[in-house]
């Protein structure tokens, strides 16, 4: 083997490793979790923080036929944004899901707004 041939192989291997460096694979999570508007009474999320730019996920596979995928969303917890991860869940005939956004109100603040089945 000549020297541009290992050298080709070597850059090979670098590239594949920086490539498959950037891959993250997270378990799909076991527990259900519901996130929906605050009842009536209680008090609405507003902070005078904007949310940060939205985190990319990756999909999981489905778990099972027909699961809909719902995104993730940067929530308020302990005094900062902290994502939200995204998940899959069944479809409910006769609704759609509204995802959780954010808003800026005018004064400046941003009110967090929506995560629910809407019909």
């Amino acid at each position: 083997m000549n020297s541009s041939s290992v050298f080709r192989i070597a850059a090979v291997c670098a590239a594949t490793t920086m490539a498959l460096s950037a891959c993250v694979v997270a378990p799909y999570p076991q527990r259900q979790l519901v996130y929906a508007q605050p009842a009536p009474g209680e008090p609405e999320i507003m902070v005078g923080v904007a949310p940060p730019a939205p985190y990319v996920e990756v999909m999981p596979v489905a778990p099972f036929l027909g699961a809909l995928w719902i995104s993730g969303y940067w929530g308020w917890s302990q005094g900062r944004h902290q994502w939200v991860p995204g998940r899959y869940e069944r479809p409910r005939p006769g609704y759609r899901w509204e995802p959780h956004h954010w808003v800026q109100g005018q004064r400046g603040n941003w009110h967090l707004r929506g995560g629910g089945w809407v019909h």
